[in-house]
């Protein structure tokens, strides 16, 4: 059996700064607790390795974006979806898995930065990422063509919040220990409900709405 290799120094600063932020919220926590729950009994580790906290912040995106952004190209590009299902399944399909990975509380973390609008950290993603989502989103644009342009990016993007937060909630009870549904059940129960949702009739009132500015964004976790 291969020998558990221990985080480095900077890994275990970032988990720890994951796990704090999803459970205390991102204003809830300091970089001294953050450095004390990562084992290290400098009080200015976490300072003289990120610098700040949005300096972490980000660090933890760039901890966890690459795979999941690989992820889904794998999803897409095994089983190329056609139809608006498929589309939803692998965006979905995604985010969930994360929330299965053992000590994992990105979505958490995720979910209190949309908590506490902070749209700002994820200025300064990667080219290839941006490219990554902008893509996805644009053939899903080709897929609800049957909605006003404005209403299609408010749709897309309430699908996303909820994916994350069901995700986010499905994360927080393998931490508690609390009974779950089966993956595949969720995961197939989730993706017909989402895929209603975007596919539902507009009314007047919600073709005529004013966009709501920034909504798109979130999350940009995919």
């Amino acid at each position: 059996m291969s020998p558990i290799v221990p985080p480095s120094t900077k890994e275990a600063i970032v988990l720890a700064a994951e796990r704090l932020f999803a459970e205390h919220g991102i204003e809830g926590v300091s970089l001294r607790q953050i450095g004390s729950a990562a084992g290290n009994a400098n009080n200015s580790a976490v300072r003289y390795h990120f610098g700040s906290k949005d300096a972490l912040i980000r660090a933890i995106l760039g901890y966890r974006l690459p795979g999941l952004h690989q992820r889904r190209i794998q999803l897409i590009e095994r089983r190329p979806p056609e139809d608006l299902r498929a589309w939803v399944s692998c965006q979905l399909t995604t985010i969930m898995e994360q929330s299965e990975q053992p000590g994992s509380h990105y979505l958490g973390f995720i979910a209190m930065l949309h908590r506490h609008g902070r749209r700002d950290v994820f200025e300064d993603l990667p080219a290839d990422l941006r490219e990554s989502t902008r893509a996805f989103h644009n053939r899903l644009d080709t897929l609800l063509d049957q909605l006003p342009d404005t209403l299609r990016a408010r749709r897309a993007a309430q699908a996303n919040i909820f994916i994350l937060h069901a995700a986010a909630d499905r994360e927080r009870a393998h931490a508690h220990g609390t009974p779950l549904l089966p993956f595949d059940t969720e995961v197939a129960e989730l993706t017909d409900a989402m895929t209603g949702f975007l596919q539902a009739p507009a009314s007047p009132q919600s073709r005529t709405a004013p966009e709501r500015a920034g909504l798109a964004l979130w999350p940009p976790l995919l």
